[in-house]
């Protein structure tokens, strides 16, 4: 019952935030009504349709019922708490009015009524104020409206039945696509129980396991037997999305019927320049919602793939919007390959999946999964700057006093805690700036409902979304939490909410999910992960099998280096540009060389320029676009006569989801630990860590650097006969907390030196 047009220019995503303040004055109007009202009436009705029954339910905020006999009049009332300012409401929201209207009709028809009022009750959550809108229809009309209602309804639930079944049939013919791999069995058998058993896994698999198929087919299995009523395949990159569109392919080629869509981005799949909503800028947000349940329908029954290509080419025949129209289809599919924000973001997770009323019973794919720690942190993290309140407090000084003087005394409170602030200072609590921000927010929310510049309006909706989002969090606040102020480097000042363990926030869209699968190639050390991924203390694990010959990897480590700060310095430079260009020139073809940093591989690169002769190099460069890192990619697939090196930096885009397989590329050479930077939010961490009895520094500084290493070494063997080096230069990987974290395919890590690399180089080679 949508219509009309996308518009973010009024505050419809605002009133998202009404439900839960709307309970209270719900209450509060119903005790105000009179004996006349009865308030929460349940209603129901059931219809026959040709092969199944539709049951529609619900419950009405209020019926009031007036008078006897003959001149009894009854009013169904609907209530609806709004944040928009009443005067802007100038007639129901027509998904509203269809609600009441459905009520109007049971209880009409079950009454015996001839006619029946509809009142709709907005009532304003700051102020109040009440506006009501009231209609009377006779039940002759609301019976053939709910008819048509029901009829228009009746295929969807008619496609939703009959394509479960054709489903069904053919995942019971469907056969794993390959011959399995070692270790493969296993994985695909442990995950089929975890979901069977309702239960969390994580999955340690090297490379080459083939864990995508392996994790996606007892999934389908599962879907089939009613163990799950849908799939999500989440990714944080889109190479492992590709990865997932083929294996499920890989099954339809083989007879599986599912149906299975890619959620792309808004910024990028939409027509316009700039994914500006509204039906003045976009003429595919002007009746959008008068089209697109068609546009939906069309799509379902063409049974063609659910691709990009194919959303776009659908998006243009019906003039609706391509990112919403793939919102609506995800619905309908059996599968979601998808970001991991599409789940798990607050601000940005698929309402219609993950809110209250949602059945759930979604089976949870997740791939690289050491990604979701660092991300589930930024997640359910906020901050503000005091500087943003003050600059938007100078723009609309002469245009609004109301909403200057707010964010005046939001500047103030930040003022003080900037005065008593040095480098950093952790805060006990700053629920005073929360009651502010939240007056704060009535006065944007009234200043965006009326017109004005374009520029104010942006200046004042970018802040309104951050100062949301921070309220938000700080609802949300508990032990996983920190709160600090910070100065930063730029000199704005900044108070930050930051989620130290994002387990908590994570499990409330977990707990949607019959079972979840998180694995990586990287997964290691696996309590590391299930401490930062799960609250459940009796998850699954497993270690998968590697595939590949140990004998194709030679893997050394060099004690005569160190990335230290105190050690840095020129000649420890051109020790390292000497291992490099070893390492190159005892067998020709494609390195890679993973550094801690841009400063230390320049550093490095001016020793090796100035030193080797006879070997290419080319150098990751920062904020590299997508053709540029394409360009990149492809050097490493000319002949040449020398040697290549290609000098990236570690935990960049080079280091993670990328193949060369074969000859493309032989060798790896990683240039110190992967450690972060020391920062006030790792040192936070570890404090954190330290003080609940778990080893800070591991947490906050081995473990993520131990995973950036794992990800880089993990580029040189791609299949079962790629052949390669990979050279670990620091004298901290022979410490025992380094050699701990090590994955079971590097027991046999040779240790030389300067002296003996060649000499390992060459016996491997021979």
């Amino acid at each position: 019952m949508r219509g009309g047009d996308i518009d973010n220019r009024t505050s419809g995503s605002m009133e998202k935030e009404a439900m839960l303040m709307g309970g209270r004055l719900h209450r509060k109007i119903q005790k105000s009504m009179g004996s006349d009202y009865h308030a929460e009436v349940t209603m129901k009705t059931v219809i026959p349709c040709d092969g199944f029954i539709l049951q529609v339910e619900g419950r009405a905020d209020g019926i009031i019922l007036r008078g006897e006999d003959e001149k009894k009049e009854a009013v169904i009332d609907e209530i609806k708490g709004v944040i928009r300012e009443l005067e802007h409401i100038t007639e129901p929201v027509k998904v509203h009015l269809a609600q009441a209207k459905c009520y109007a009709h049971i209880y009409a028809s079950q009454n015996g009524l001839e006619q029946i009022k509809v009142q709709m009750t907005y009532c304003h959550l700051d102020t109040e104020e009440i506006k009501r809108f009231i209609v009377e229809y006779t039940a002759e009309e609301l019976e053939e409206w709910f008819n048509d209602l029901i009829g228009q309804y009746e295929k969807w639930a008619r496609f939703q039945i009959e394509w479960e079944i054709k489903r069904n049939a053919s995942i019971k013919q469907t056969e794993f696509p390959f011959d399995y791999r070692p270790g493969q069995r296993d994985v695909a058998a442990a995950v089929y129980r975890t979901i069977l058993r309702r239960k969390k896994l994580f999955i340690q698999a090297p490379t080459g396991v083939g864990k995508t198929i392996s994790t996606v087919f007892p999934a389908v299995k599962a879907v089939g037997e009613g163990l799950g009523n849908k799939i999500f395949y989440l990714t944080a990159k889109t190479i492992t999305r590709t990865v997932a569109e083929n294996a499920f392919r890989t099954m339809k080629e083989q007879g599986l019927c599912m149906k299975v869509i890619t959620l792309t981005a808004k910024e990028k799949i939409c027509f316009c320049g700039e994914a500006v909503c509204n039906p003045e800028a976009c003429p595919y947000a002007k009746g959008h919602f008068d089209r697109v349940n068609d546009a939906v329908y069309d799509m379902l029954m063409s049974g063609g793939d659910i691709d990009r290509a194919a959303i776009e080419r659908q998006a243009e025949k019906f003039k609706v919007c391509p990112f919403e129209l793939s919102l609506d289809i995800s619905t309908w599919v059996d599968a979601v390959i998808c970001d991991y924000n599409y789940v798990f973001d607050p601000n940005a997770h698929l309402k219609r999946f993950f809110s209250d009323g949602s059945d759930g019973n979604y089976i949870f794919l997740i791939d690289e999964a050491h990604n979701l720690v660092e991300r589930g942190r930024e997640m359910y993290s906020a901050a503000l700057y005091k500087e943003d309140f003050l600059d938007l407090r100078k723009q609309v000084k002469h245009l609004d006093g109301k909403l200057a003087r707010r964010l005046g005394e939001v500047n103030k409170l930040f003022l003080e805690l900037k005065r008593e602030c040095e480098g950093y200072q952790i805060l006990n609590s700053v629920s005073h700036i929360a009651l502010k921000l939240m007056s704060l927010l009535t006065e944007m929310e009234r200043f965006l409902e009326e017109p004005s510049d374009d520029v104010t309006h942006e200046s004042v909706l970018s802040l309104y979304f951050q100062v949301r989002s921070f309220v938000n969090i700080h609802d949300a606040l508990d032990e996983n939490y920190e709160i600090y102020s910070e100065f930063e480097e730029s000199g704005r000042f900044k108070v930050k909410l930051f989620c130290v363990n994002p387990a908590e926030n994570l499990q409330k869209y977990l707990d949607y999910g019959s079972g979840t699968v998180f694995f990586s190639a990287t997964l290691l050390p696996i309590h590391y992960y299930k401490n930062l991924l799960s609250v459940e203390k009796d998850d699954y694990a497993i270690y998968a099998q590697s595939p590949f010959p140990k004998e194709n990897m030679l893997l050394l480590q060099a004690q005569d280096v160190s990335t230290r700060y105190t050690m840095r310095g020129t000649n420890m430079y051109r020790r390292y540009a000497g291992y490099i260009g070893r390492t190159a020139r005892c067998k020709k073809g494609n390195y890679m060389v993973f550094f801690p940093s841009y400063k230390f591989m320049q550093e490095v690169y001016e020793q090796f320029a100035g030193s080797e002769e006879g070997i290419d190099v080319i150098l990751q460069s920062q904020n590299m676009g997508e053709h540029e890192r394409e360009d990149f990619l492809k050097e490493f697939e000319r002949d040449r006569e020398n040697s290549l090196v290609g000098f990236c930096v570690m935990g960049g885009v080079f280091s993670e989801g990328i193949d060369l397989t074969a000859d493309r590329l032989i060798g790896a050479v990683i240039v110190g630990t992967g450690l972060p930077q020391v920062c006030n939010d790792r040192e936070i961490l570890k404090g954190y860590f330290d003080s609940q009895g778990m080893r800070g520094f591991d947490y906050a500084y081995l473990y993520p650097g131990i995973n950036k290493v794992l990800q880089s070494a993990g580029r040189v063997i791609r299949t079962e006969t790629d052949r390669g080096v990979i050279l670990l230069l620091d004298e901290r990987f022979s410490q025992r907390q380094y050699r701990d974290s090590f994955p079971r395919e590097w027991k046999d890590c040779q240790v030389c030196s300067a002296a003996t690399l060649e000499a390992h180089i060459d016996s491997f080679w021979k």
